[in-house]
């Protein structure tokens, strides 16, 4: 009987543990439907703001416009009326744009003919109209939900070319000015100055930052684990990197053809997300919290996050690429 009871016990307090359970999950299921429901409704009130500064920014610049071409439209009809006269009078041009006689073509008070004179006709310049939108291309929040699926990204030595320095909890890389005397293997870059993440990625969400202050020459991205380490880099998603890159003072993205992109504010801190089942690298500028370009793709085998912090252009450029601490979503 003891056995009997036993049993009894152990299906009572299975059964129990069961109900707890169920009503955990039950909890923890109505808590992720709430916080995706705020999130969708933060995301889609930010889409109507910024779709709103927009349209009043296209109607703003658009009326500009269309005062630009009244003033042209109204300087050249003076302007035609002016060559007409100059046509119809026996004084030489010179000889009449010199005069500066009061009144304007039309009939006077005695109901005589007043020519129009060169004085009359105001050349105003019309105001440049910038075609720039100041309406960033952002979403305050993003910032915050992509720290969601922040990853704590080290530096991988054995990847590093020999004249990168490297700090010594691997957060910072920075070109040095002698080779440091280290083996030769496949896994290190030569003579590229570049450095792989530790970490690889074979699926899932990752989002990292790196500070790029004011550097003048830095890459950061993503590639393949397989990529060519020695010799000459392609750095294209052909050949197995998603980068994007700052030289000559312009941001561009590793495509083919490099087309610059459209940075209003220099970014000192660079963040990329990588979304490996939705093929995606994004890259984003965290200074202003604007999006920078995406890479579309398809992933397949392991990835690692890729650094140069280039070249050092005779000491502009020696300051260091370094990872930063993502905060946590508050």
């Amino acid at each position: 009987m003891p056995t009997e009871r036993l049993k009894v016990e152990i299906a009572a307090h299975t059964y129990f543990y069961y109900l707890f359970l169920k009503n955990k999950v039950k909890q923890e299921r109505e808590q992720i439907q709430s916080e995706c429901e705020k999130l969708r409704h933060f995301v889609s009130e930010e889409e109507q703001r910024l779709l709103q500064r927009l349209e009043e920014e296209e109607r703003e610049t658009l009326w500009s416009l269309e005062a630009n071409v009244a003033q042209l439209s109204r300087q050249s009809s003076s302007l035609r009326t002016l060559i007409s006269e100059i046509e119809k009078s026996r004084q030489t041009p010179a000889e009449l744009l010199k005069e500066h006689l009061p009144g304007r073509a039309g009939l006077s008070d005695d109901g005589g003919y007043v020519p129009l004179r060169s004085k009359d006709v105001k050349l105003e310049e019309a105001k440049a109209v910038s075609t720039e939108l100041k309406t960033p291309c952002s979403v305050p929040g993003m910032m915050e939900m992509l720290r969601k699926f922040r990853g704590d990204v080290t530096l991988d030595p054995d990847t590093a070319h020999p004249k990168l320095v490297l700090s010594e909890d691997r957060k910072c890389v920075r070109l040095g000015d002698t080779r440091q005397d280290l083996p030769d293997t496949p896994e290190r870059f030569d003579p590229c100055p570049c450095v792989l993440g530790s970490e690889g990625i074979t699926g899932g969400r990752r989002y990292w930052e790196v500070e790029v202050g004011d550097k003048t020459e830095w890459y950061v991205g993503v590639c393949r684990e397989s990529v060519r380490r020695k010799g000459d880099v392609t750095l294209s998603p052909g050949h197995g990197y998603w980068v994007v890159w700052l030289e000559d003072g312009g941001h561009k993205p590793c495509t083919s053809p490099w087309t610059p992109l459209p940075v209003r504010v220099r970014p000192r801190r660079v963040g990329v997300f990588l979304d490996y089942e939705g093929g995606e690298v994004s890259f984003y500028n965290v200074t202003d919290r604007s999006h920078l370009f995406t890479f579309t793709d398809t992933f397949s085998g392991t990835l690692r996050p890729f650094f140069s912090p280039g070249l050092n252009a005779g000491g502009t450029n020696a300051a260091p690429l370094t990872l930063c601490s993502v905060p946590a979503q508050p």
